[in-house]
């Protein structure tokens, strides 16, 4: 069941920063309409009814019950929310597979499998695959018949993905891809029927295939004996000769790349919304909990430092939920302002590729929220907090694995900067000009206005100083006086183009110095800027070391 969102202006990824908005064109979870709540009040029904029940007995493993859990979840419409309806999918709006996503949530090893079948083990299909893949995947991915899983990592090959050592060859008669190598830490991976792969083709072209459980040559490893998520299957997946049909090639040869980071950009987003439906799970537990448990006479609520710690976690879950459901919004209003596109799959997936800032933001954000709130959730149980006998202990281990998986926050936190100056560069975001009126600014002084008024007006006020703040330390005054003068420490250029990550713009005789240096241009070319002249080394320095070139 498709449902339609709210129709907002479409921003730009990362705009943000350098960009007031109105009200209005801010989705939040007040804007669901009737079909958007329905949605999440079945997932939350059913996680609450099948699934709870059955948590130690998923903790044990039980053979057969998570599988089990995700096709009854299938039946009910719940797994097919991003395959478009000719598929025998629901086609989701974005907004909608976020509530979605937050409300299936209660349990983070279910909220786990959900997510490495319904978004990253189908998702390469639909946004990469030809019409005869899925038609053959995709209906049975979406009911549930058939569970999916994404195969990445490898055991020396974590966040530095394209060091995969896993091979793929062309069989002789060109009939077959012949996959050798092994994949680690896959979800789902114990009981999957169509797995994700990523493989080097002639161990060069990074490159993706679809793989069924079935073929001659692959094999699953044992259950990992994992920190948390211990109801989730994640296991080694063993290639050996193994042979896949020639045309379950996932987009194309030497490609893989493109599919592997676009459909983490989807996961990541996704995992925000997860973690913000553990937040407010774990903060009703312990809100509840501190009602209940009396010390000294009264509620250990009614103790200013327990409020505080509730008050701190509302704070931040509100954060988390702004951000999630304003991305959402965007990326709505995006897909809306597309019209009526040709193939509208892959048009959304060049608007998740558009707010792949926000993604990650969403990621590393709620991952931390999530984290700070079981810590916290922990310290108001007290004791009992550490005893598995209480919801908190389960939570407190489930919440570590968010900050590793989907890229580190760490990889997350470097995507985020470089996203933001190739966009910067690029043109594709004006941080450049926003960074030469911050310059004016400062150069002009201080300016003694009235200050605006209103409800916000304050608060406006240190948002606007905040996004001055990142402009400074980023330096983009900076890299805009420079890339408008076409000279910068460690640029080399001779007709505008990028170098470096700046903007070269060429001098007079088309060209700039043709060799680098600390600082300033060495040739000239460029009047009004001063010759900038090396000192000569020391004599017994090694690269000039001693000196002060």
């Amino acid at each position: 069941m498709a449902t339609t969102a709210v129709p907002r202006t479409a921003a730009k990824g990362g705009s943000f920063l350098i960009e007031a908005c109105r009200p209005e064109e801010i989705f939040t979870p007040a804007d669901l309409n009737d079909d958007q709540k329905l949605i999440g009040q079945t997932a939350e029904e059913f996680v609450a009814k099948e699934v709870l029940p059955l948590a130690a007995e998923l903790e044990q493993h039980k053979e057969g019950l998570m599988p089990a859990l995700l096709k009854k979840a299938g039946e009910l419409g719940l797994l097919g929310g991003g395959v478009p309806e000719p598929y025998g999918g629901s086609g989701l709006d974005k907004i909608s597979g976020t509530v979605l996503a937050e409300k299936l949530s209660s349990y983070a090893s279910f909220a786990v499998s959900h997510g490495a079948h319904a978004g990253i083990g189908a998702l390469p299909i639909v946004y990469f695959g030809t019409e005869e893949q899925k038609k053959k995947y995709l209906p049975k991915l979406a009911t549930g018949e058939w569970l999916g899983c994404y195969c990445l990592s490898e055991p020396q090959a974590g966040s530095d993905a394209q060091n995969a050592r896993t091979r793929a060859v062309l069989s002789p008669d060109g009939k077959q891809w012949i996959l050798n190598g092994q994949k680690m830490w896959i979800t789902n991976g114990g009981f999957a029927d169509v797995y994700i792969v990523f493989a080097k083709v002639d161990g060069e072209k990074f490159s993706c295939f679809i793989v069924e459980r079935g073929y001659p040559g692959f094999s699953v490893g044992a259950e990992e004996k994992k920190m948390g998520i211990k109801g989730s299957s994640t296991v080694p997946i063993f290639f050996e000769n193994c042979r896949v049909p020639k045309e379950n090639l996932l987009h194309e040869i030497g490609r893989g790349h493109i599919v592997a980071f676009n459909i983490l950009n989807v996961g990541r987003f996704n995992l925000g919304a997860y973690c913000l439906g553990g937040a407010k799970k774990v903060l009703e537990a312990a809100a509840k909990y501190a009602k209940e448990r009396t010390a000294f006479g009264k509620p250990i609520g009614a103790f200013g430092l327990v409020g505080a710690k509730l008050a701190e976690m509302a704070v931040r879950i509100y954060a988390v939920e702004s951000m999630i459901y304003r991305s959402a919004g965007m990326i709505d209003a995006a897909m809306s302002a597309a019209g009526a596109a040709a193939d509208k799959t892959q048009q959304l997936m060049k608007v998740l590729e558009e707010y792949a800032i926000e993604s990650s933001i969403s990621k590393i954000y709620g991952s931390e929220v999530l984290d700070f709130v079981v810590d916290e959730a922990v310290q108001i149980y007290g004791g009992y907090g550490f005893h598995e006998d209480y919801p908190v202990a389960r939570a407190y281990r489930d919440s570590r694995i968010n900050r590793i998986f989907e890229g580190t926050n760490e990889i997350n936190r470097l995507l985020i900067i470089q996203m933001l100056m190739k966009r910067a560069m690029s043109g594709a975001l004006p941080l450049l000009a926003a960074g030469a009126k911050l310059q004016e600014e400062i150069v002009a002084g201080p300016q003694f206005e009235e200050p605006s008024s209103g409800t916000w007006a304050e608060q406006e006020r240190a948002v606007t100083g905040a996004k001055k703040t990142f402009l400074l330390a980023a330096e983009i005054p900076r890299t805009t006086r420079r890339a408008a003068g076409g000279c910068r420490r460690a640029v080399e250029h001779r007709d505008g183009s990028l170098r470096d990550g700046i903007v070269a713009a060429p001098g007079p005789e088309g060209r700039c110095a043709p060799r680098r240096s600390r600082g300033g241009c060495h040739g000239g070319c460029h009047p009004g800027l001063p010759l900038r002249r090396r000192r000569p080394r020391r004599k017994g320095s090694a690269n000039g070391a001693g000196g002060s070139g």
